[in-house]
């Protein structure tokens, strides 16, 4: 079951906030998109087929829908929080120019717009009067178009195909799954690589070409993400959180939230709490 609930409007586009209690692995029926956009996850992960071609949607990788586009879900971890922009095929033109189409559906999510997306979910549970904070997550998305946007294609050029199990974008997605799981595999390179059934060599190559992140860095960003949340909780005992999460002690942690955020957890506590930019 999926419910919406709005968060903010704006010339052009509309911001929502969607939740999906479905616990399944297979494939839902598939419905066909009615307007461009992104979807970041907040809480939670699920899987997503367009027009033939799955992915793996979680808190570090966002996806963007076209209309027209037929997609599919399937949710074998449970339910997700998602936060859902939508924009207006005018502000699209503005945001990723005139005839341009997506080179991949998926797009990384570094630390640093995980936390303008929090601050954005903060802000409009505060009732943000001026949208500051949508406006500043407009102009992420319009990088992360930039990036995205391929040329346009003639209208009866065939879609791209659907990417074969053993693809480095079916490696990549199923590594991310086994660290996001907290899989026992996962607390290395040697044993990832042994459960995924390929050589070190191969997964380490295959996850930096398809994401542009090593894996150790990536391993790193998911710790940062649960940081995130338990600091926006208030959490307040660094050395504990440091432990429970992985790292070597406090400072390790510090260092590490600092390098993908750009802030100290002291920092981040404020940021958290405060709807203002």
């Amino acid at each position: 079951m999926r419910s919406s609930k709005p968060l903010a409007r704006g010339k052009g586009f509309t911001l929502d906030l969607v939740t999906c209690v479905d616990d399944h692995r297979g494939w839902s029926r598939p419905e066909v998109g009615r307007a461009h956009r992104m979807v970041l996850v907040h809480r939670g992960a699920f899987r997503r087929m367009a027009d033939g071609r799955p992915s793996a949607v979680d808190p570090t990788m966002a996806y963007l829908g076209a209309p027209g586009e037929e997609e599919r879900f399937a949710h074998p971890a449970g339910g997700d929080v998602c936060t859902s922009l939508s924009l207006s095929p005018a502000l699209w033109r503005t945001l990723a120019g005139d005839g341009t189409r997506l080179a991949r559906p998926t797009v990384y999510v570094d630390a640093r717009f995980e936390l303008a997306h929090r601050r954005l979910l903060a802000a409009a549970r505060a009732g943000d009067p001026d949208f500051a904070l949508v406006e500043s997550l407009l102009s992420l998305t319009s990088a992360t178009l930039t990036q995205l946007a391929g040329p346009a294609t003639p209208a009866a050029a065939p879609s791209p195909a659907p990417a074969p199990a053993g693809s480095t974008a079916a490696l990549a997605d199923a590594a991310r799954e086994a660290i996001s799981a907290d899989h026992p595999a996962a607390a290395g390179l040697l044993p990832l690589a042994e459960l995924l059934a390929v050589s070190p060599y191969r997964l380490s190559r295959a996850f930096t070409r398809e994401l542009g992140v090593s894996l150790t860095h990536y391993r790193n960003r998911v710790r940062v993400s649960r940081a995130l949340d338990r600091l926006e909780s208030g959490e307040t005992g660094l050395a504990a959180l440091a432990a429970d999460l992985g790292f070597a002690d406090q400072a390790h942690l510090t260092r590490t939230i600092r390098r993908h955020v750009g802030h100290t957890p002291t920092a981040l506590r404020r940021l958290l709490a405060s709807p203002v930019l």
